[in-house]
């Protein structure tokens, strides 16, 4: 069964006005809110700042997490990894690099301990690649983390501005196992990719969907008000054989019924996937 889940935070007031952050003063709630809404999974949200103070990031942390999981029959089979972008590894020298894949591979580790699956990666904005010297890097430090996403059975999806058939390129010969893409629906719309295109290049890569509209060159806007083509984006990844989660990482509510919109976003969603 096809599963709809949202971005953690979405379910919360923006913080500091970003469309999105870890929601450090409402995290438990959103367990509670998913539940009573009816979302059986959640995206966990990783920034650089306050890492370390993240529940992820600590052992009492992930008992809490397990334990309020189970409590609201809420999973966490994904997490968004803004801090990759926010503080990348491969744009990094010495020292700072080092400490960085540290931090990568404690992620890993907390990720695995609590069965969660997959690792947004994002190489967009801050984290886009810039040069051959940084994509050279960026291996460099993935075979690095191998072993360890192997042993914790974690996989690393790439979410990446490439055109279709450059990103196809970089993800060949990545483990498969290990290794995947994050489709991001808005992110696509925005920079004027064919949707089409982009799944017949690399659909059998792709792990994890990102639904959002966006202008074409511009931000993110609410579902239907952008440059996505939701029905059909939505009814070729189906038809392509995709069947992990599709996570809403939606525009926020502009009156503040932030359940309310996330809810007509997913029932919008499921409509369009029985159309498929």
């Amino acid at each position: 069964m096809i599963e709809i889940g949202f971005i953690q935070g979405r379910l919360s007031p923006p913080v500091q006005g970003r469309i999105q952050a870890f929601p450090r003063d409402h995290w438990r709630d959103e367990f509670v809110l998913a539940r009573t809404h009816d979302f059986p999974v959640m995206e966990w949200t990783l920034d650089q700042d306050g890492l370390n103070e993240n529940p992820l990031m600590t052992e009492a942390g992930r008992k809490e997490i397990r334990d309020l999981g189970r409590a609201h029959d809420l999973r966490i089979p994904t997490l968004t990894g803004d801090c990759f972008m926010q503080a990348p590894f491969y744009k990094a020298g010495g020292g700072k690099r080092r400490d960085l894949l540290g931090d990568a591979a404690r992620i890993i580790e907390a990720c695995a301990d609590l069965d969660l699956g997959i690792i947004v990666v994002p190489l967009v904005d801050n984290g886009a690649l810039e040069s051959a010297e940084q994509e050279a890097d960026l291996r460099l430090g993935l075979a690095e983390l191998a072993p360890l996403l192997k042993a914790g059975r974690v996989r690393i999806a790439f979410e990446s501005d490439f055109p279709p058939h450059r990103l196809a390129g970089f993800i060949a010969d990545l483990d498969p196992d290990i290794f995947g893409i994050n489709y991001d629906i808005g992110n696509s719309a925005a920079l004027g990719y064919d949707f089409r295109e982009e799944i017949a290049a690399y659909g059998d890569r792709i792990a994890n969907v990102h639904v959002k509209d966006r202008l074409l060159g511009g931000t993110t806007v609410p579902l239907g008000r952008g440059a996505a083509d939701l029905a059909g984006a939505i009814q070729t990844l189906a038809r392509s054989g995709y069947s992990g989660p599709y996570m809403l990482q939606t525009a926020r509510a502009e009156d503040g019924d932030h359940a309310g919109i996330l809810c007509a976003y997913r029932d919008l969603v499921l409509g369009l996937l029985e159309a498929a």
